[in-house]
């Protein structure tokens, strides 16, 4: 697999996971009457994106530093 490859994948992850983040913030906002512009709702979900991927990023560290454990 080729290093271009590899940091293809997990880019489209991210980029889905912030476009469907960012429609699912703005259509609550919608539906519950208090409508945000779409750039803050993309900004919020960048932000929830962030914390997530780099939750899971420190979770995979731990769990391969811990003795005895295996990640999955």
């Amino acid at each position: 697999m080729t290093r271009q490859l590899r940091l293809r994948t997990p880019l489209w992850s991210v980029i889905a996971w912030w476009a469907a983040l960012t429609g699912i913030l703005w259509l609550a906002g919608t539906a519950l009457g208090d409508p945000s512009p779409l750039t803050g709702c993309a900004a919020s979900a960048a932000l929830m994106v962030a914390v997530g991927e780099a939750g899971d990023w420190l979770r995979q560290r731990w769990t391969a530093r811990r003795p005895g454990r295996s990640a999955p």
